[in-house]
C-alpha cells in the first residue's frame, strides 16, 4: 500500500515534519507501506503559480499525482492564527476536486501551545469531509512541551493503527487496480462499497 504524508512545516528541521515521519513510522509498524514525504514548502512558487495561471509545475503535478493514487494520507501542519497554514490550505486548493474522495487520513498538527489543540476538530476535520475524505477518528497535535512527554505516543500509536486498518480494509474492497475494478469502482457509489467493510452482525 502506498502512503503519502504532506507536511507543511516551514523551518529546517520541522517539529511538523517530525511529527508526520513519526507518524508514518508507526503506520508502518503496524501494516506494509510504500511511504513517500510531500513537502509542501518545497513547493511554495509552484502553487502560488497554479492559483494565478491554472497549471501545476513539474514538482508540484508529481506531488498531485503521488496524493491521488495514494492508498491512505497523513497530512500535518503548524497552526497559524488558530488554524492551519495557508500554504498547506492552497496546496490542497490545487488538487483535483475529487482527489481525495473515499481516501483515509490522518489528520495532524504541531504548536507552541496545547491551547491550539482544537485545531484538530475545528479546522482540519471539516476541511477533509469537506473534501470527502475518511478521516480517522483519533487526530495528533502536538504542542512544544508534548515532546517527550507521556501521552504523545499512545495518541500516534492509536492514530496510525486505526489508518493502517482503514487502508488495508479500503484496499481490499477495491481489491486490485485492473480496468474491470477501475470500472466497478466508477459505477457503485462509494458508500456501498465502504459498507461492505461494516460488521453485518
Amino acid at each position: 500500500m502506498k502512503l503519502v504524508v504532506v507536511s507543511a512545516g516551514l523551518s529546517v528541521p520541522s517539529s511538523t515534519r517530525l511529527l508526520g515521519d513519526r507518524l508514518a513510522a508507526a503506520v508502518g509498524r503496524t501494516a506494509e507501506v510504500d511511504t513517500q514525504v510531500v513537502e509542501v514548502r518545497e513547493l511554495a512558487v509552484e502553487i502560488a503559480q497554479n492559483l494565478t495561471n491554472g497549471f501545476p509545475g513539474r514538482a508540484l503535478a508529481a506531488a498531485q499525482e503521488a496524493v491521488a493514487g495514494a492508498d491512505g494520507l497523513i497530512v500535518v501542519t503548524p497552526v497559524f492564527s488558530a488554524s492551519y497554514s495557508g500554504l498547506f490550505k492552497s496546496f490542497f486548493d490545487v488538487l483535483e476536486p475529487e482527489a481525495l474522495a473515499g481516501k483515509p487520513v490522518l489528520i495532524a498538527a504541531t504548536g507552541g501551545t496545547a491551547r491550539h489543540s482544537l485545531v484538530l476538530e475545528h479546522a482540519l476535520r471539516p476541511l477533509f469531509a469537506y473534501l470527502k475524505a475518511v478521516v480517522v477518528p483519533t487526530g495528533v497535535y502536538a504542542a512544544s512541551e508534548d515532546w517527550g512527554a507521556e501521552g504523545l505516543d499512545g495518541r500516534i500509536e492509536r492514530a496510525a493503527g486505526e489508518l493502517a486498518a482503514l487502508m488495508a480494509g479500503l484496499s481490499a474492497v477495491r481489491g486490485p487496480r485492473t480496468p474491470e475494478a477501475d470500472a466497478f469502482s466508477a459505477v457503485v457509489p462509494f458508500e456501498e462499497r465502504l459498507a461492505a467493510l461494516r460488521p453485518t452482525g
